[in-house]
């Protein structure tokens, strides 16, 4: 899958360069390119922003650095992604659904936002990580990357895919490592029995109730489905 980064502010993107997504990056399954907005600026300054018009607070992204930027890598196979609080509420069939892309291309909006006229020059699908508003679009571009990165083959195991929370309308069970115990604090006998059918059962159990404690809607949602 290959992912382009249109931003502002390049620098912000060094956790994409770790970890997991690095290994994936090394081994081929991810790459991702962090593209400069300014370097595609007309203005001799290098500006990319203004005053909107009508008036109000803050300022605007201006179309033309965005416009010439988003062309530099677009391509007929491309999706373009615009995080926004305007847009539909970011999950996991999302994460799923944008997995299955050949190739991602993210806008990172600044300031009050960007000129409106991008998104009649574009077919670009606005996302939003949750009701509230952050200072750029960075952020939320790590967040969903991140994310829908880990449904991209190879990049993890299957099985930690299917283990986790959400992978099937549950949140995900308690988990213990070493030591056994500490400050007093024991491991659940039946994850160190060595009897597998007990320890699926058990967290299949601590999945439904950890669930029904923390997201009740989830749990409510699980049950009607159940029911149907």
């Amino acid at each position: 899958m290959k992912i382009d980064i249109l931003t502002l502010f390049p620098e912000a993107f060094s956790p994409l360069k770790t970890s997991i997504l690095a290994r994936a990056e090394e081994s081929g399954l991810l790459e991702i390119n962090i593209i400069n907005i300014r370097d595609f600026s007309q203005d001799k300054h290098k500006k990319c922003d203004d005053y909107p018009f009508g008036g109000g607070a803050g300022m605007l992204m201006t179309v033309q650095p965005l416009f010439d930027a988003i062309k530099s890598v677009y391509d007929e196979k491309a999706k373009i992604i615009f995080p926004s609080p305007i847009g539909k509420t970011y999950n996991v069939q999302k994460a799923q659904q944008l997995s299955q892309f050949q190739h991602l291309i993210f806008v990172c909006g600044h300031y009050e936002g960007v000129d409106d006229r991008l998104f009649q020059l574009f077919d670009i699908e606005q996302i939003s990580i949750g009701d509230y508003v952050l200072t750029g679009g960075e952020i939320p571009s790590m967040v969903i990357i991140d994310s829908l990165a880990r449904f991209v083959d190879g990049v993890i195991t299957k099985e930690s895919l299917d283990s986790e929370s959400f992978s099937n309308g549950c949140l995900e069970y308690p988990q213990y490592t070493r030591p056994q115990e500490f400050m007093g604090l024991k491991v659940p006998d039946v994850l160190v029995s060595g009897n597998h059918q007990e320890v699926d059962k058990w967290r299949r159990e601590q999945s439904l109730l950890r669930t029904k404690e923390i997201r009740k809607d989830l749990y409510d949602k699980l049950n009607n489905t159940q029911d149907n």
